[in-house]
């Protein structure tokens, strides 16, 4: 069974088939998709996504979750826990939302249940985000979250036919912030 989780504002549940134009809308938004790891051009394409988004449940080695507004029903992005390893209790994290959702405390909100769920849950131990170094916003976010900057990995990925930087942030269990 799905851990549908919830907080004051928000329902995080599960990605369905019926999400793929919502998913497709998050992750072809030229606001949305300069710092995250992949884009899609069709609603087609984005079937990739639903496909990762499906191996991850059945394999056991993360659990996406769509972020949808109590009060009125929207969907707002998604927050994935993903690269699981039961055997080192650590993982590794990614969200987005919608930029009319920005600003608003929604991504810090559902950042601490899922961190919450992971801990008590799964004895998760070491929580990882990979933010390339231009998205502020997000390593700002994670910083509020009681992550620690641990450090830079320079020129690491090629995207877009030029070289990325990513800084790696991470959250040992017992030093989260609420």
């Amino acid at each position: 069974m799905f851990p549908e989780q919830s907080t004051e504002r928000l329902w995080l549940q599960q990605i369905v088939p019926d999400d793929q134009p919502f998913i497709f809308e998050g992750l072809s938004h030229p606001e949305v998709t300069p710092f995250y790891g992949v884009s899609y051009q069709t609603l087609e394409e984005t079937e990739r996504q639903m496909e990762w988004y499906r191996t991850m449940l059945t394999t056991g080695t993360g659990i996406p979750w769509k972020i949808v507004l109590k009060e009125t029903g929207e969907k707002m992005g998604v927050i994935s826990v993903y690269f699981y390893r039961p055997e080192h209790r650590k993982a590794e994290l990614g969200f987005w939302l919608l930029p009319q959702f920005w600003g608003k405390g929604y991504a810090l909100e559902a950042l601490h249940q899922i961190i919450r769920y992971w801990q008590q849950e799964k004895q998760l131990h070491r929580l990882e985000a990979f933010v390339e170094t231009d998205n502020v916003a997000s390593g700002k976010l994670l910083q509020r979250a009681g992550f620690q900057h641990e450090g830079t990995m320079h020129d690491c990925e090629i995207k877009n036919g030029r070289f990325i930087s990513l800084t790696i942030y991470a959250l040992i269990a017992g030093s989260h912030r609420e």
